[in-house]
């Protein structure tokens, strides 16, 4: 049995399997069904955080992080295209969103300095000031994870990596600027060190814990 999901105006097939990660004896049973619903007490916790700042600025959520990734992103991560596909909007919602921040004097739409056909979001001043200050909106999260052992940290970025790079695969992620799905990125290939993995971009070896999971210089890698 299958059912059909959205995401980014795409419908999805995902395939059904006997009891719900939600069912509390079922999930006593499945590992998969406790990391799901870990996540998903996670992911409550983020929203919780993040509408707390966006009533506080009178801001939604989507346009605050509107605002936090045209602070941190390059100049070709700044299009309503790219925003709808990092967070899995469709367009017309973006647009909107966009729109309402542009009306609060928070961003404006600047063409391209390599192609004039190509619109650009940049923040305004102001806008710039209010992204710094709501760039921490997620720190108590980042502060909860910094005493555990790094050991533990590492191996829990990497699992959450491979879970994202599965989800992408399967569509249900549309953006991961990760170094496992970079054309750049070389896993293994300095076996027996402390730096097993190489970036041909930088031409540097990588740890674990030097893989990164939001990239600029990231560049798709072929199927």
């Amino acid at each position: 049995m299958e059912w059909r999901t959205s995401v980014g105006g795409k419908t999805l097939r995902v395939a059904r399997r006997r009891g719900s990660v939600f069912d509390l004896p079922a999930q006593h049973l499945s590992v998969e069904g406790k990391i799901v619903a870990a996540l998903d007490r996670l992911a409550r916790a983020l929203r919780v955080l993040l509408w707390e700042r966006a009533t506080a600025h009178g801001l939604s959520p989507i346009q605050i992080q509107f605002l936090v990734h045209l602070r941190h992103h390059p100049e070709r991560a700044c299009r309503v295209s790219s925003l709808a596909r990092e967070f899995g909007l469709t367009q017309p919602t973006a647009s909107d969103a966009i729109g309402t921040l542009e009306a609060k004097g928070l961003l404006t739409r600047v063409g391209s300095r390599t192609d004039g056909r190509v619109v650009i979001l940049r923040l305004t001043p102001r806008g710039a000031r209010v992204a710094g200050a709501l760039s921490h909106w997620a720190d108590v999260i980042a502060e909860a994870v910094r005493p555990l052992p790094p050991e533990d940290t590492v191996r829990a970025m990497r699992l959450l990596m491979h879970l994202i790079e599965r989800l992408q695969h399967a569509g249900i992620i549309t953006s991961a600027r990760m170094c496992p799905t970079c054309r750049f990125f070389r896993p293994d290939v300095h076996p027996g060190t402390r730096t097993p993995h190489h970036c041909q971009l930088l031409g540097e070896p990588l740890a674990d814990r030097d893989l990164r999971v939001d990239c600029s210089e990231h560049a798709p890698a072929t199927a």
